[in-house]
Formats: structure tokens, C-alpha cells, sequence
């Protein structure tokens, strides 16, 4: 029997199948994402792509799943009723928040509503120093009189943080033993093992995003498993991570807060698959599909993490400085930036008479007016329509069918008219401002982080990734554009690149003058062990695990940490100021006399399952190709006007082909300007040159 592995992507506007087989055989489906249950949509997405291969369902080996659910449970305000017990004058710390405001001088901006409201936040008498020694003792009966009062609210779940339990927890656990006690069934979070680190705001909100998202996380894959199960698979489930790695099913559900952003993490790690594959150091990651755009970059084959980030914040466009919109969580995530742009972004002229692109978004449901499905203002893929960029009669393979006349009518109606522009024109200027709001987001991640994108290679995928990609390219100074086989799936098929990791990070805060190497070194070797033994537990002995150590470092003095590896031997102390000196310099554009004090924040400790085989094959081989399409023409501004394009397939590029040209898959759209060329490398990649 064909062994197969299957993940699945839930998109805003499409959930991504990808089934691959031992030989390096993909076989994709894209089906609407179902809104009200996600789980809907793999489940018959699955089913489908099985049915249409003749496979069958007992050959899946293992499931892989990036979701949206925790992501969603956040920004809709629909995850559990939540109550929170902490220390005696920290009750407000959800509102107060560290102070920062994404808008300066926006007398009008109102930070988001807590999680937690404040009636439902419980003081109890207690304090703990930093140093970890006992100063005030726990009022046991204060803390049960709290855990009965929130039960009379009919609580869900209740987070627990109290000051400084990162350096002595014996507290938090005493609390914890007391809610268990007093209710069984009701899920307990304590900021001591889902956080163990400094920084009180960034602590408790990390805790408490994670109980209230992990009823509604246990419950979604309860019933994902379920359903799975009842079609014949019975493999088990591993989500990805918001920092690239996967983890078991029975993790996820312990700490969904680290797989809040797992969607946006797989493309990266995808991405960085095929660097290595190709032979790529550097490279950028640009993932557009139907609601959001996101960059990401890949330096010596390593991806880029951050060690917080925030949900519902709006536009990520990545900056350091405009923090404080959304709900923070300090997790390592894959560093990204993110805007408000894909195919379904809806175009619009404002009351001063601009084009406006985006961020609203019509969805999978209605989506674009050429879906039909009764949306009537014109989005980014009725505008490349109306370009000529895309089939004017079907997407999808032709399971989408779509009407290029009610596009081009909603588009000259609401836009072109507006404007008094030709539609083609209003349609391009559309596609301009996309595209310009698209380059933000790959400028926070390159030049905003002192790297030139210049020097890069632009890897495009999603289902509209590849159509912008040349463009945004020639605009960033950019030579090389590569296309993954499988781009409109991409996501999907880098989660069968990704391996199970564990993350792990401890406050141990201590000047590097004077370092002590030995404690540091034991320091991270506790960690080392718990890592090594959630990878026993995942199924993988000593010799298949790789652990990875490094620190978080700062000037004295300074908000923000930068993270370099800890050296194994050496003077650990100077090796350490010289990695975070050269890597201040790179981020930031200077660094400091070498009498400027640092000193280490946190110890970190990566661990990675390797598994007994590689996760992907040497070469991908994508489905069957569609057949022939006609040249159309295609509008490419008004310098170049109308022109006749040819329309191929990716298996035309074997020899060096100019452009223009359009190249329609199954899950994607790729387009060749004027001016660029083409042609497949070894691994069945489009590469574009410009």
C-alpha cells in the first residue's frame, strides 16, 4: 500500500490539501474554507483528493494541520469565559498593558478590550521576590473565596500569574492544587509553565490568551480526530507551530497559545526547504492568498524568529516601535510581517476621491464579485481579471467558475467612473496599490532590519503570490523571482517540511562582565533535559534529537533583546558580547564601546526531532497539467498598453522563454512582465529573472 502524508492550511478564503506519497508525488486540493467549522473543509478536502486519486484512506501515515482557530477565537472575542487570580495590586495589569500606543497622535484610538473583564480578575495576598525568597505567605482562604466567586460566574477556564512565580512557582502551584481541588472540570493555566519568565504584562497575557483559547482548541480537534477517524483515517494529528515547528496533538491542546499564527509559519519553513535545496542562502518569503499578505526571511538557510508578537493588532507591518495594539503573546514565532492585501481585498475610492485597496476583504464567502455569490464591490481578483491575468472562465482547475463581465462592470461602476479613468486603468492602478502596500511589508523585514533586499531572491507562492511577485521585485531592486511547483498550496506542502521542535526559555538574567560559564552552562542543560524528554516523548530517542542553545542579550539598560548562540567552550563571556555586538550592528546599524555593560535576559533551548527518513523527497512532482489555453490579452500599464500573452504551462519552461507570459496551474497564476524571462531549474521551480 502507497504511504501517504497529508497536511492541511486553513486560508481565510481557501483550506489547502496536499497529499504526498513516497516517491514525491503531490496531489493538492483547494476547497472553500467552511467559517462556521473548520474542520469541515479538511475533512472533505481530504476525502475528496482520495476519492480522485483512488487511494485509500487507512495509507495516511500522519496528519499535518496549520489553523486558525486560536487566531480566530482571539480576534472574534469568542474563546472561553476566562477568570484570572494574581497578586494583591496586579488586578489591572491586562489594562494597562505596557504603555506603548501603535498611533501617537490619534487622540481617537482605543486599545482593545482585555480578555479578562476586570470583575472577573481575583487579588490574592501574597508576594514573592525577584530573587525567588518568600515574602508575604499565600492567604489560602482568599484564594479559594476567588476560585469560588468565578465559579459563580460560571467561568470556563482560569489563568493564574502572580508576581515573580517564574522565580519561585511554589505559590501559583499551591493555587493551582486549590482550583483543582475546587473545580475539576474547568481548564487551569498556571503563568509558570505556559511562560516562566519576566516581564509581568507580557506574562499574563500570555497566559491567559492560553486558557482562553484551549477549551475551544481542545474541542476543535476533539472533533477534527473525530471526523477523521469516521472517514478511515486514524493517523495522528501534529500542528504546526507559530515558530515552524510541529508538535503532537496532546501539546497543542495543553498550549494552543503556541500555535496562534501556525498558518503564516509554514510558508517560511517551506520556503527555507527549497533555499536549501536550491542552493539559496538568502532569500525572501511572499505569501499572498485571499485575505492576507506576508514576508518572511530565510539568511544562511535559517529562518528569522521573533520572541513575542501580537494578535489583532491589525496591519503586522513589523516595526519595533508601533507596538500595542493587540494582544501580546510572548512566544517565538517565525518573524513576519503581515498587511491587509489579497485577492479578496476589496477596492474602493474614498470620500477624498483616493483608490483604496484593502484591508477589508470579502472572504471565501461572498468573496469576488466574478464568484457570483452575490459581493458587489470589486476586490484585487476582479481587477486582474479585468487585466487579463487570470482565466476569464474558470478557477481552480475549473472548479471555480467565475464571470468576467459582472467583474469588469462592478469595477467600472464603483471605481473607474468614480475616478474618470478607462476600467483597464482603474484596474492596473488597483493592481499598483496592492502591490505597493504588499512592498511595506517585505521592507519590514529586510531593510527596516538593516538587510538590503536587493541581495536576496524573492521565493512567491499562495494563489495570488505569484502574480504580484515580478512587479513587487522590480520595485524593491530585486533580480530573482522563484515559484515553487505547487505555489497556490505552498503553505500546505511546507508543513511536510517541518519537523517536530520544542521551544524552551527561561529568565536567568546576569551581566556578562564576570560571567559565570559553568552556571550558564547548567542552566541550559536543565533545559536541554526537559527538551529531551518531550522529544522521548513524541517518540524520538537521544540519537534523534538535536538541541540548539542560545541567550537573549541587551545593553544595559535597553527595552528590546537580541538572540545569539550560546558557545559551547571558550571564554563563553566575550564570545557572547562579540555575537550580540556584530548582531546589534546588523539589526539596528551600530553598536556600542566595548566598555558598554550587557547582560544576558533569558537562556533558550531548540529542540528538534530528526526523523528516521527525509521529510521531502529530492524533487516535488506536481499533478497533471490542464490543457492548452489560447493567448488572451493582458493590459500592462500605459506605457505597454494591451498586449497578446501567451498562456502556458509549467512544463513549457524547460528552455528560456521571454516574457510576456501567463502561466495557469491548478492552484496559482504566474505571470512573466515585459522585459523578464523564464525557465525551470533542476527542482521543477519557475525561475524568473528580471
Amino acid at each position: 500500500m502507497t504511504r501517504l502524508r497529508v497536511s492541511a492550511d486553513i486560508g481565510g478564503t481557501f483550506t489547502d490539501i496536499v497529499l504526498l506519497d513516497g516517491e514525491g508525488r503531490l496531489r493538492t486540493k483547494k476547497v472553500s474554507s467552511t467559517v462556521g467549522d473548520y474542520a469541515t473543509a479538511i475533512v472533505q478536502g481530504l476525502a475528496e483528493a482520495l476519492a480522485e486519486g483512488g487511494l485509500d484512506a487507512g495509507a495516511v501515515e500522519e496528519v499535518l494541520h496549520a489553523t486558525t482557530v486560536a487566531s480566530n477565537a482571539i480576534l472574534e472575542q469568542k474563546g472561553a469565559r476566562t477568570g484570572l487570580i494574581t497578586t494583591r495590586g496586579f488586578r489591572d495589569v491586562l489594562e494597562i498593558r505596557t504603555l506603548r500606543m501603535p498611533r501617537l497622535y490619534d487622540l481617537a484610538w482605543e486599545k482593545p478590550p482585555a480578555l479578562v473583564e476586570r470583575r472577573l480578575r481575583h487579588e490574592v495576598t501574597e508576594r514573592i521576590a525577584v530573587d525567588g525568597t518568600v515574602r508575604v505567605p499565600l492567604d489560602e482562604a482568599e484564594v479559594e473565596a476567588a476560585v469560588k466567586a468565578l465559579l459563580a460566574e460560571g467561568v470556563q477556564a482560569i489563568a493564574v500569574c502572580l508576581i515573580h512565580a517564574y522565580a519561585n512557582p511554589a505559590h501559583e502551584k499551591r493555587v493551582g492544587e486549590i482550583v483543582r481541588a475546587l473545580a475539576p472540570e474547568v481548564t487551569l493555566c498556571l503563568s509558570h509553565e505556559v511562560l516562566p519568565e519576566r516581564k509581568e504584562y507580557e506574562r499574563t497575557s500570555t497566559t491567559v490568551i492560553n486558557a482562553y483559547v484551549r477549551p475551544i482548541f481542545e474541542q476543535y480537534l476533539a472533533r477534527l480526530t473525530a471526523e477523521l477517524g469516521k472517514g478511515g483515517v486514524s493517523a495522528p494529528v501534529l500542528i504546526m507551530q507559530s515558530n515552524g515547528g510541529l508538535m503532537g496533538a496532546a501539546e497543542a491542546t495543553e498550549r494552543p497559545v503556541h500555535a496562534v499564527e501556525s498558518g503564516p509559519a509554514a510558508g517560511v519553513i517551506g520556503a527555507r526547504a527549497l533555499a536549501r535545496q536550491a542552493g539559496l542562502p538568502r532569500v525572501i518569503s511572499f505569501d499572498m492568498g485571499g485575505t492576507t499578505a506576508k514576508a518572511g526571511v530565510i539568511e544562511a538557510y535559517e529562518v528569522s524568529r521573533a520572541s513575542e508578537y501580537a494578535v489583532g493588532a491589525g496591519i503586522m507591518v513589523g516595526s519595533r516601535l508601533l507596538t500595542g495594539a493587540g494582544y501580546l503573546l510572548k512566544v517565538p514565532a517565525i518573524d513576519l510581517a503581515e498587511v491587509g492585501a489579497g485577492g479578496g481585498s476589496i477596492i474602493r475610492v474614498d470620500a477624498g476621491g483616493a483608490l483604496q485597496v484593502g484591508p477589508e476583504s470579502a472572504g471565501a464567502h461572498p468573496g469576488p464579485v466574478c464568484y457570483g455569490r452575490g459581493n458587489m464591490q470589486p476586490t484585487v481578483t476582479d481587477a486582474n481579471l479585468v487585466l487579463g491575468y487570470l482565466n476569464p472562465h474558470a478557477l481552480v482547475g475549473g472548479a471555480l467558475a467565475v464571470d468576467a463581465a459582472k467583474a469588469r462592470a462592478a469595477l467600472e461602476e464603483r471605481v473607474a467612473k468614480p475616478l474618470g479613468l478607462p476600467v483597464e486603468q482603474a484596474a492596473w492602478g488597483a493592481h499598483a496599490i496592492a502591490a505597493s502596500n504588499m512592498i511595506r511589508a517585505i521592507k519590514a523585514v529586510t531593510s527596516e532590519r538593516g538587510r538590503d533586499p536587493r541581495s536576496f531572491a524573492l521565493v512567491a507562492f499562495g494563489g495570488n503570490g505569484p502574480l504580484f511577485a515580478a512587479g513587487m521585485a522590480a520595485s524593491l531592486g530585486m533580480r530573482r523571482i522563484i515559484v515553487p511547483p505547487s505555489a497556490g498550496v505552498f503553505s500546505a506542502v511546507g508543513l511536510l517540511c517541518s519537523d517536530v521542535e520544542v521551544h524552551l526559555t527561561r529568565t536567568w538574567r546576569r551581566p556578562t562582565q564576570g560571567l559565570d560559564a559553568g552556571a550558564l552552562q547548567a542552566a541550559c542543560a536543565m533545559l536541554e533535559a526537559e527538551a529531551r524528554a518531550r522529544l522521548a516523548a513524541d517518540g524520538f530517542p537521544p540519537e534523534r534529537q538535536d538541541i540548539t542553545r542560545s541567550a537573549q542579550l541587551r545593553y544595559q539598560g535597553q527595552s528590546f533583546e537580541l538572540t545569539v548562540p550560546v558557545p559551547a567552550e571558550g571564554d563563553v563571556a566575550t564570545r557572547l558580547e562579540e555575537a550580540f555586538g556584530a548582531e546589534h550592528e546588523r539589526t539596528y546599524g551600530h553598536r556600542a564601546g566595548a566598555g558598554e555593560p550587557v547582560e544576558v535576559v533569558a537562556l533558550q533551548v531548540l529542540g528538534r526531532g530528526v526523523p528516521e527518513r527525509p521529510r521531502m523527497p529530492e524533487r516535488l512532482m506536481a499533478g497533471t497539467e490542464g490543457p492548452p489555453q489560447p493567448p488572451r490579452a493582458a493590459y500592462f500599464g500605459a506605457a505597454a498598453g494591451w498586449i497578446e500573452t501567451p498562456v502556458l504551462r509549467r512544463s513549457d519552461f524547460a528552455a528560456l522563454r521571454p516574457g510576456p507570459c501567463i502561466i495557469e496551474e491548478y492552484d496559482a497564476t504566474c505571470l512573466v512582465p515585459p522585459g523578464a524571462r523564464a525557465v525551470l531549474d533542476a527542482f521543477g521551480n519557475i525561475v524568473i529573472e528580471l
